[in-house]
């Protein structure tokens, strides 16, 4: 008897990425989304090379620590107003996934946009979908290789302009323009131009719906905000099923169709590779390509628009009229979001108008407390550092009081330049006698000879030696 060997099975970990040929499609979705796709690439590729007060627009100057956004000038110390703007875009986001669902992956998160604009450079060069899907599967020859190098040199063209565009947000991008002009681009400069160069072409050309699928931690918690209210892509069942295309057979058997037609133009238009029929799938970024294309094969068939539509659950479920999703829509989970985003949005803008561009910090000389000179006076000797956060130059006096008889020796004047930081030296003395022993509170003042609602005051501590 023959000795039989053991069958060994091979269990796949991964598969294979299959290749998406998104079909183009046209309609009322698609046109808003191009429409984001323009609004946003026009703000990012335009607001840095706007100029204000002699400056960039739009610059977070890192090497100078100062953020300049239009008319404000953040400095380190004003981060809570850059936290506060991160906040308010997340409960933007929260808000809009609560009442949309993934409305803003599927109209204007960057993968998105650039996946668009990639594409559209791919019809442009390799043609339509069919087109498309034939040249890959052509052998080697020399306009296949043609047409695929001038795709990428494309991509490539794109991509290079906008990391030269995301670093020209940190580094005023005239300047950077004129370095890359002069090759003498630094080190720093040119690899993130080049990192973010590659993240887009990489992205955008190569990952596409990968990132969205895996990379992307939205995709992974987005359920957490979503409700049975929640405005969500989606198939009508009821409607559409049993799918099939009527004929002769099927009418002389009495078989009933739904509306569904069973065509593939929603599988073949989406741009992750799903089939909405299957339901709501955390791979679905809200695109509405499905729409478009499912609201036009109705119309050629007659039958009515919305087998595919924004829809809720609950509408699908009661047969909910729009009238009524709408009224749904000012639910708990909407309000709290909206409350809060309201409360923080009121909290920011009044912060921020209240805010005073002038700030003081006292640091007293450590290496000497309190020391007595001539005539018996105490000196204590500070270093105020004064920052005009303005782009304003402006004159300030200086003074100091808390204790009888405390006067100046320094100059008590000093002249900032617009945004201009300065470590000012003073002195300041008492008579002997004046003030207890030990450490005494006193105040210094800054107030701007030119503008009487710039003054600011920072306590700090005299020292009497016992």
């Amino acid at each position: 008897m023959e000795n039989s060997k053991p069958e060994i099975s091979v269990i796949k970990m991964y598969a294979a990425r299959e290749e998406i040929y998104p079909r183009e499609i046209k309609g009322r979705y698609a046109s808003i989304r191009w429409l984001c796709v323009w609004l946003t690439q026009l703000a990012f590729y335009g607001l840095p090379w706007l100029s204000w007060n002699g400056r960039q627009a739009l610059l977070f100057d890192l090497a100078a620590r100062k953020f300049y956004i239009f008319g404000i000038v953040l400095w380190p110390q004003d981060f809570i107003y850059l936290a506060a703007l991160l906040i308010i875009s997340a409960y933007l986001l929260f808000l809009a996934t609560a009442i949309a669902g993934r409305v803003w992956c599927g109209f204007s998160c960057p993968q998105t946009v650039y996946t668009e604009i990639f594409l559209w450079i791919e019809r442009v060069i390799e043609g339509k979908r069919s087109a498309r899907m034939r040249l890959d599967k052509q052998p080697a020859s020399v306009a296949k290789y043609a047409k695929k190098a001038a795709k990428h040199l494309a991509w490539g063209s794109v991509a290079l302009w906008t990391g030269f565009t995301f670093v020209g947000y940190f580094t005023p991008i005239r300047e950077l323009a004129l370095q890359v002009a002069a090759m003498t681009l630094g080190p720093w400069q040119t690899f993130w131009v080049l990192f973010y160069s590659f993240a887009t072409y990489g992205n955008a050309g190569w990952l596409r719906e990968q990132v969205c699928k895996y990379m992307c931690p939205y995709a992974r918690f987005q359920s957490s905000m979503f409700d049975k209210d929640s405005l969500i892509i989606s198939y009508d069942r009821k409607r559409g099923e049993p799918r099939g295309m009527p004929n002769k057979h099927s009418d002389a058997k009495g078989i009933q169709f739904g509306s569904c037609i069973d065509c593939s133009m929603c599988v073949q238009v989406c741009p992750v590779g799903i089939d909405i029929r299957d339901g709501l799938q955390y791979e679905c970024i809200g695109c509405a390509a499905c729409v478009d294309a499912c609201n036009s094969v109705m119309d050629k068939t007659g039958a009515p628009r919305g087998l595919i539509r924004y829809t809720t659950e609950n509408a699908l479920a009661n047969n909910l009229s729009v009238k009524e999703i709408k009224r749904r829509t000012l639910r708990p989970r909407v309000l709290i979001y909206g409350a809060i985003l309201g409360m923080v949005v009121i909290a920011f803008f009044t912060a921020l108008t209240m805010r005073t561009p002038l700030k003081l910090d006292v640091i007293r000389d450590r290496g000497a407390l309190g020391r007595e000179v001539e005539d018996g006076m105490i000196e204590n000797v500070y270093r105020l550092q004064i920052m005009n956060t303005s782009e304003t130059a402006h004159l300030y006096k200086i003074t100091v009081d808390g204790i009888d008889t405390l006067t100046l020796l320094t100059s008590d004047e000093v002249q900032l330049d617009g945004t201009e930081t300065r470590a000012v030296p003073v002195r300041v003395r008492a008579e002997a006698g004046q003030g207890a022993p030990g450490s005494n509170d006193i105040t210094f003042s800054l107030q701007a000879v030119d503008d009487e609602s710039l003054h600011v005051t920072e306590k700090a501590v005299f020292f009497v030696p016992r």
